[in-house]
């Protein structure tokens, strides 16, 4: 009976002594294994692992996912202005060195969180007076953030820490800037809005011109082809009228009298006064053209 018993008390020790030597590293989690106080090494990787038993070698967990900072309430900064804003921000960090973080902190979340807070206030108060109102309300606050991240990078490194990123959540005037700042920024964007005018107004009178110069060469080029055409055609008609003359002058006569009737007397309310016996009606005593010695009984002709 002893025995057993003794066989049991031997197998409960030695299963305390192997699970005090055994260790688990999850894949969240770094650990670091103490002996003595004094880390000896630093586990990143998941798996199972082994140690010497308390009190010879000890170990600490170190969550390493990513960690959120975020002010419960809006802190106030001052700008280039000398202009109070409201900020409100979160940030997004992780531990990058499990050793560098728990020699600076011991491991308390608390301490890195408040530590981490001062150093990004810190940047962000010194960006902040670099920059006027407008600029870090609307105009440059990406700008703002990003050299937020590259200010405290440095310093978060050296105590283990990775800064993932830096947001502005909101960023407020205090009441009694607000309506000054607000009719500034209206002022200024009249003058952008002006300026964009006139420079419109400018570039429509040179496109109008310009139309108007293009017009004119192009009718001036159409008028000269107009001319051009037309010279060509008198001259084409002169050549067919001098040799119509020339093949038969009489015809060539009476045919032009006939035009001229036929322009003459364009409508049935035309009236024309002259003397029945002038060269003008010649055609009407005689096809021929020829004289006629019986005049004409009326000093007027209509078309009829």
């Amino acid at each position: 009976m002893n025995r057993i018993i003794a066989t049991v008390v031997a197998v409960i020790v030695l299963a305390f002594i192997v699970s005090s030597t055994l260790f688990v590293v999850d894949q969240r989690d770094d650990a670091i294994v103490f002996s003595f106080g004094e880390v000896k090494r630093v586990i990143t990787e998941p798996g199972l692992y082994f140690k010497l038993p308390p009190p010879f070698e000890n170990v600490i967990v170190l969550d390493k996912r990513i960690q959120t900072i975020d002010t419960p309430e809006a802190d106030r900064y001052i700008t280039s202005e000398k202009k109070n804003v409201l900020v409100d921000l979160f940030v997004k960090w992780r531990i990058a060195d499990a050793r560098k973080y728990y020699i600076s902190f011991h491991g308390d979340q608390a301490l890195a969180q408040d530590r981490l807070t001062q150093i990004i206030r810190s940047a962000l108060q010194e960006e902040f007076s670099k920059r006027t109102v407008t600029e870090v309300v609307s105009d440059e606050r990406d700008k703002v953030m990003q050299a937020v991240r590259e200010k405290v990078t440095p310093d978060a490194t050296a105590i283990g820490v990775e800064i993932v990123d830096v947001r502005l959540k909101r960023v407020d005037l205090l009441a009694e800037i607000s309506d000054s700042v607000y009719r500034r920024m209206q002022a200024e964007r009249k003058q952008v809005a002006n300026q964009l005018r006139s420079t419109g107004a400018a570039e429509a009178e040179q496109i109008r011109a310009d139309a108007d110069r293009q017009s004119e060469v192009i009718l001036a080029d159409a008028y000269k082809q107009t001319q051009i055409l037309k010279g060509d055609g008198d001259a084409k008609a002169s050549s067919i009228y001098a040799d119509a003359f020339g093949r038969d002058p009489q015809f060539y006569a009476f045919y032009k009298s006939l035009d001229a009737y036929r322009s003459t007397f364009r409508s049935s309310r035309d009236l024309i006064i002259a003397d029945p016996n002038s060269d003008f009606f010649r055609f009407l005593h005689s096809p021929t053209g020829a004289g006629s010695d019986t005049p004409a009984p009326a000093a007027s002709a209509r078309k009829r």
